[in-house]
């Protein structure tokens, strides 16, 4: 079988990687539009009501332009920011529970997750929901991204050789991230969040580390009680692998599976603190990858077809 699907900013860094996954594939017609007619709604609503599947990667403001006019029940997974939090929308990360899963098959509106909102909410959720680390444990996230995360401008910065990047460089230091919203709301925690993004001299890749005080896990071998949690909460999850501890000569490098869709969780430290660190690609399982692992459930094929 063969499926329609349509990319609204196909343009854009997270749509050419979309594009790129569905070159591979041949059950994927992609629904073309004019290059004079990209900003035309009608014509955009047009390819949308034709499709199986529409994505948008448009700024927040377009995104929200264009589904409030799409009709309910085209397809729609949109990979920015507007409506992650929206309660009318689906989020887009079906290893939140099998119950998550179900609502991605079954909706016609799903919000992909961010990059860095993508790590910490798979490090810091099966913590909650199991009961192992209260919800009001002061959590901390570092996150560690290639520029390929800040898109075409950032690239073209970086890679234009722009003086003062060498660097790995803090931002969000205000803690108003934009992807602060969705870490707490889907993970459940209610003593705040301290949020560390970083961009580093590098294409691809992410690294976001979580640090937890052994002495606030509910349990009489910290480690191993997140261990086993971790294993029982992702079991099944074909792009979730988690790891006793990673082995790179006590090194981890951020760019390891960048060119991935999958995200490998590493449980490093000892009893008394231990560091929870998930390693993925920035646009695989951070963006584009996604989307399409989101297409697939909704379609009801194999979730992780052209992905792995």
């Amino acid at each position: 079988m063969k499926y329609r699907v349509f990319i609204d900013g196909a343009e854009g860094t997270t749509g050419l990687k979309i594009h790129e996954y569905f070159s591979r594939r041949d059950d994927i017609e992609v629904i073309p539009i004019a290059e004079e007619k990209r900003k035309d709604m009608e014509e955009r609503l047009s390819c949308i009501r034709q499709a199986d599947v529409s994505f948008l990667c448009l700024p927040d403001a377009a995104s929200l332009q264009i589904a409030a006019a799409a009709p309910k029940e085209c397809a729609i997974i949109d990979t920015s920011t507007a409506h992650r939090t929206d309660d009318e929308w689906v989020y887009g990360m079906p290893e939140l529970s099998e119950d998550q899963r179900r609502l991605i098959g079954s909706s016609t509106r799903i919000a992909n997750p961010g990059c860095h909102a993508t790590g910490a909410i798979l490090l810091i959720n099966p913590l909650v929901r199991s009961g192992l680390v209260p919800a009001d444990y002061p959590f901390s996230a570092y996150s560690l991204t290639g520029y390929s995360g800040g898109g075409k401008k950032m690239i073209k910065q970086y890679e234009g050789g722009t003086d003062g990047l060498a660097s790995p460089r803090q931002y969000g230091i205000t803690q108003k991230h934009k992807h602060l919203p969705e870490i707490v709301k889907y993970t459940g925690i209610t003593g705040g969040l301290s949020f560390m993004p970083v961009v580093a001299d590098y294409f691809s890749g992410m690294q976001v580390t979580v640090p937890v005080s052994g002495s606030h896990v509910r349990g009489n071998s910290p480690r191993e009680d997140v261990c086993r949690v971790f294993r029982e909460y992702y079991d099944g999850c074909r792009l979730v692998n988690v790891r006793d501890h990673i082995d790179e000569g006590g090194f981890i490098a951020s760019d390891r599976l960048s060119g991935s869709n999958r995200l490998e969780i590493a449980v490093e430290g000892n009893d008394e603190s231990i560091l929870l660190v998930a390693t993925f690609d920035n646009l695989g399982k951070g963006a584009s990858g996604a989307a399409v692992q989101n297409m697939n459930i909704l379609l009801g094929i194999d979730e992780t077809k052209g992905l792995i």
